[in-house]
């Protein structure tokens, strides 16, 4: 048994999220951690909401609540779609947290005890209009790069370039809109990455398993251009955390507040800290997770995020870490997603387009979300949410595979033999074939799980599902009954074992279902297969069952126009 840390990228607490923030990083990190509990590793699967910076603050206004206020609520309303979805975290915590906070001031003191830290007076956007200076997203304009006209202050979402204020074309204040700016002098801090750039090089060449996807990425921001830049970790802003050396005052930086792209980071191992707390354990219980010295060098740790978090987690994240010449554990495996775009443009959260995740659950249960999105994860390149496609994956995929092999077979049982699992019979050798297959795409499924090769374990299970009913069809059991009933009652018996196959399985995929078949086989038997054979006889002849309800409702073509017309792209 290994030990597995697993953490997904913090949803902004700026609003409910959307479908594509859910595929691009909690999604497959619960898949993960469902499927390596499954496996009998001990998981610690960590997330937070991201609480900080500007998206709360302007939020919050459009709100008429005080930011705590707001966030406390959205943290909850969050929290409550997360377990809609099935997250299975261990702890859901929040990055305003004091364990965070102490945690942040403690890492900016080593910091610059190390010399990692400098203090720069610098040129930032005033606004005469709003009475203040305007950090990163609370200015808008147009990106340099791309030419997007909704870039933020601190990047663009459209072409994930990391930006200043002061790049943006024709900028204006996000607070009243004014496009009387000022460039004014003011004092801030930045981590000096650039210091830290051949360690990060060697650290990332150190990992060549990583995706393409997350190295690339990473070695353009150290490489391109003029290489690492040192980076800005400090805000003029009224919510954060103040900025202070470990427990000290920090002269010059009265007012400010730390950078949400640097506080936000450490909340993964801060929420470790709040897990522990809330769970009764001591200090040590969360060190043994993310301190070297005191056992964690024995975890793997995995990460999962979207392509547009990636710099962030490669280098600025690493550079705190590192930096702090304490022996904090550093992420094993990065797995990172390109964007799940809808129909014809891009999921955002900022522009309300897109199907958010309340809405998602108003419409149908988790499973039938779960099974298109991790089926259709934006692993290797961008891919689309459109509603044929979702009607399609749903239809084909859990209706008409899953969903039928378990309601001929239990049904066919009910009828010929009964609500038990039906005696006489040795393995046939169409079930014989059926082993072996089985065996065989078992050992595929676990591979690409393993290597969190999301779209083809999800093909593989599908797969799984296939042989069944092609299982099914080649024996023929309502046929062999006539005639040799003890035929058809073992091959009966094998498809009915292999409906709890399918539950265990099944279960890091489409939990709520997997759950509905383990109790229709009236069975808590969940160990993982390791060899189809055994598996596929644990369920003993006179073992009760019941026929379960429709496990799986096709969508029509009514219910598909009638949510293509109430979710056009934008939410009310």
């Amino acid at each position: 048994m290994s030990r597995i840390l697993i953490t997904s990228a913090l949803p902004y607490i700026n609003g409910i999220k959307h479908l594509g923030n859910l595929v691009g990083s909690q999604l497959p990190a619960d898949l993960y951690a469902r499927y390596c509990r499954a496996r009998g590793h001990e998981v610690l699967f960590l997330c937070a909401t991201d609480e900080h910076g500007t998206p709360a603050e302007l939020a919050a206004a459009k709100a008429a609540m005080p930011v705590d206020a707001y966030c406390a609520q959205m943290h909850r309303t969050q929290a409550k779609l997360a377990a809609g979805f099935r997250l299975s975290f261990d702890h859901f915590g929040r990055s305003s947290s004091p364990q965070n906070h102490r945690l942040t001031q403690y890492f900016a003191g080593r910091l610059a005890e190390n010399g990692f830290i400098s203090e720069v007076s610098e040129k930032m956007v005033y606004s005469p209009a709003d009475g203040r200076f305007l950090p990163d997203r609370y200015i808008e304009g147009t990106c340099p790069n791309c030419g997007y006209d909704k870039a933020r202050g601190d990047q663009c979402e459209n072409c994930t370039k990391q930006l200043d204020p002061t790049d943006l074309l024709e900028p204006r204040s996000a607070i009243s809109g004014s496009t009387d700016l000022e460039v004014r002098e003011t004092k801030h801090l930045y981590l000096r990455q650039s210091e830290l750039k051949d360690e990060l090089d060697a650290w990332i060449d150190s990992k060549s398993d990583w995706p393409v996807l997350t190295t690339s990425i990473a070695k353009k921001w150290l490489h391109d251009g003029d290489g690492l830049q040192d980076r800005g970790i400090t805000r003029d802003l009224n919510w954060g955390i103040a900025v202070r050396k470990g427990e000290e005052d920090w002269p010059g930086m009265e007012g400010k507040v730390f950078y949400v792209w640097f506080d936000a980071p450490i909340e993964y191992i801060a929420c470790a800290a709040e897990w522990a707390e809330a769970q009764g354990k001591d200090e040590e219980d969360w060190w043994r997770w993310w301190r070297t010295d005191a056992g964690a060098g024995d975890v793997r740790y995995v990460q999962f995020m979207g392509k547009d978090n990636v710099p962030f987690h490669t280098l600025s994240f690493p550079s705190t870490l590192i930096g702090s010449r304490d022996p904090w554990k550093l992420v094993d495996y990065i797995k990172s997603f390109n964007y799940l775009n809808y129909d014809g443009g891009q999921f955002s959260t900022s522009q309300g387009r897109g199907i958010f995740q309340d809405q998602a659950l108003d419409i149908l249960p988790a499973d039938y979300w779960r099974w298109w999105l991790l089926s259709n994860a934006p692993e290797t390149s961008d891919s689309e949410f459109t509603w044929e496609k979702f009607q399609a994956g749903v239809n084909k995929d859990l209706a008409d595979v899953l969903g039928n092999f378990v309601s001929r077979v239990t049904k066919f049982c009910r009828s010929k033999f009964g609500e038990e699992i039906p005696a006489g019979g040795e393995v046939t050798p169409e079930g014989a074939k059926l082993i072996a297959d089985l065996d065989a795409r078992l050992a595929a499924y676990n591979g690409h799980m393993e290597a969190i090769e999301v779209r083809k374990a999800a093909a593989e299970l599908r797969a799984i599902w296939v042989a069944g009913n092609e299982f099914l069809q080649t024996a023929a059991p309502w046929t062999s009954f006539k005639t040799d009933p003890e035929r058809a009652a073992a091959d009966v018996r094998l498809a009915l074992n292999l409906i709890r196959v399918y539950a265990v399985i099944s279960a890091p995929f489409i939990p709520d279902a997997s759950a509905k078949l383990l109790e229709s086989m009236q069975t808590d038997v969940t160990d993982w297969p390791e060899s189809m054979g055994p598996a596929l006889e644990v369920l003993a002849p006179g073992h009760g069952f019941a026929v379960p309800d429709t496990l799986f409702a096709k969508i029509t073509d009514e219910q598909r126009e009638e949510w293509e017309s109430s979710y056009a792209g934008t939410r009310g």
